[in-house]
């Protein structure tokens, strides 16, 4: 069935080079237009997300694949398990309970190619100045930051370590120490990591061109030690143009993530928070907070009671500024554990959340059974705009209590991990650069997702960032653009 649609929003968002006022951001865009919000909140400049919109929604179809998840070299250099970086070489090899004792590992620099390849990092690379920053942020994003450690293993290795396959689990310092030791003298990867920065990075790479307007300004803020990976989180965001603007906590112990893959594609995870749990909130968090467009809210954050009374600090904060809040569900087990949290930031906070099916229904409280266009259309009713990832089988994009289904992208898949990132990256990138339709705007996020799917790793490159941008070129005149069809949008 066909259903016609008219969806009304209010968007307003701020040149990064040209005006700190909000209402001069793309006055030309037929997609976005400011008014003010019908919310009970007491500040003049509150305003929420809406989207004037002649829109055709329809069923989706569904397209099946199988995806495989392999695992790659690339250049090393060796890391101790006392986290101290020392000096670079190469190694394929994986760690199973057969590997030799050595005294140290070999941890593979998981750079792309944009970086420089088998780099040392030492003490000039975390006290080097950083370049100048901009007047304004187009995306901040305030989420966990944590360095991954991704390496190969075998069921024995596991057992071993009394390690539940495929779980997740938070450790502290000591069973973090002792996982390492275990893997003393095998092959991993090491990555500024985290599912915020997968979005930042790739957004950062499709706005790194003045395709549409000025190059993107992105950051991310959050919690590192003064400790080496604390410096080596900060030098890898910066090479790939996002700005970490936290300060260092002094004596703090920089989170990380341990990822052992079994050749079954089974992933155990292993995250010790460190101090990436804490969130600084001060006159220097609202400075920033007061120049950003959008605010991105990592979910993972919400397992943290204190850190949560926080973020609707800097939520309402960023509501009073006439900040767009965006909210990224993060994992199904998070919901559960803070369902009440999470409504609470979605209801009167949130302009944009970004989720995948499973973790739509457990919003919803649907069962597994239940379509992810039911979650998505229940979700719109309370959030202005909804992003729904379904796999293989396509997303959605929720507005006014309808679903836009988005088939997706074709490719040849090589690794799902990062897909759900990569998709959030390029309706953040629609929304900064002006696009006309939301099914536009879609259709890019499915090829930015598709693209990373087909490749080993969660990062977008530069050139295939570059290659997206150009080919949708969204506010260029003469540049090819999807098809919108009957969803074209009109302002006000």
């Amino acid at each position: 069935m066909m259903v016609d649609t008219t969806v009304m929003a209010a968007f307003s968002l701020a040149s990064p080079l040209s005006t700190l006022h909000l209402s001069n951001f793309r006055a030309s865009s037929p997609l976005f237009s400011l008014r003010p919000s019908t919310s009970s909140s007491s500040s003049p400049s509150f305003r929420r997300l809406l989207i004037l919109s002649n829109n055709t929604f329809s069923n989706p179809c569904h397209v099946n694949s199988s995806f495989t998840y392999p695992f790659h070299s690339t250049s090393t250099f060796h890391m101790s398990t006392e986290d101290s970086f020392a000096r670079s070489s190469y190694s394929s090899s994986s760690c199973s309970s057969s590997s030799d004792d050595n005294h140290s590992s070999t941890i593979e620099d998981d750079d792309d190619e944009d970086d420089v390849v088998g780099a040392v990092l030492d003490k000039d690379d975390y006290d080097s100045s950083p370049p100048p920053l901009p007047d304004r942020w187009d995306v901040l994003g305030l989420g966990q930051a944590m360095v991954d450690f991704s390496g190969m293993v075998d069921d024995e290795f596991l057992m071993r370590l009394g390690l539940d396959k495929g779980t997740r689990k938070v450790v502290n310092h000591e069973e973090r120490g002792r996982v390492l030791q275990a893997m003393d003298g095998c092959s991993y990867k090491a990555a500024a990591g985290g599912s915020l920065s997968n979005t930042l990075v790739a957004l950062a790479r499709l706005g790194g061109h003045s395709i549409g307007g000025p190059p993107l300004n992105v950051a991310m803020a959050g919690s590192i030690g003064g400790d080496p990976l604390g410096g080596f989180y900060r030098t890898k965001l910066r090479r790939a143009n996002v700005n970490f603007l936290s300060a260092p906590v002094k004596d703090g112990t920089t989170g990380t993530v341990i990822v052992l893959t079994t050749s079954d594609a089974h992933r155990t995870m292993l995250a010790y928070q460190g101090t990436s749990s804490y969130i600084n909130y001060d006159s220097s968090m609202e400075s920033i907070i007061s120049k950003t467009n959008i605010l991105v809210v990592e979910g993972y954050l919400f397992e943290f009671p204190d850190t949560i009374k926080t973020i609707k600090k800097i939520c309402q904060f960023a509501r009073d500024s006439g900040a767009l809040v965006a909210v990224t569900a993060s994992d199904v087990t998070c919901i559960e554990r803070h369902y009440d949290d999470f409504w609470e930031i979605m209801e009167n906070y949130a302009d944009i959340v970004f989720a995948n099916s499973d973790e739509a229904r457990a919003f919803c409280h649907f069962c597994s059974e239940e379509s992810p266009i039911s979650s998505t259309q229940y979700l719109s009713h309370f959030v202005p705009l909804v992003s729904v990832t379904d796999g293989p089988r396509g997303s959605y994009i929720g507005i006014k209590g309808e679903a836009l289904y988005v088939p997706p992208s074709p490719c040849v898949p090589v690794d799902t991990c990062g897909a759900g990132d990569a998709y959030a990256s390029g309706i953040l990138y629609g929304l900064l650069r002006g696009a006309s339709g939301l099914k536009g705007m879609g259709t890019l996020a499915a090829r930015v997702a598709a693209v990373v799917v087909g490749q080993q790793g969660t990062r977008l490159r530069v050139q295939d960032a570059s290659r997206l941008a150009q080919s949708f070129g969204f506010g260029v005149e003469g540049a090819v653009q999807a098809d919108v069809g009957s969803d074209q949008i009109s302002s006000l």
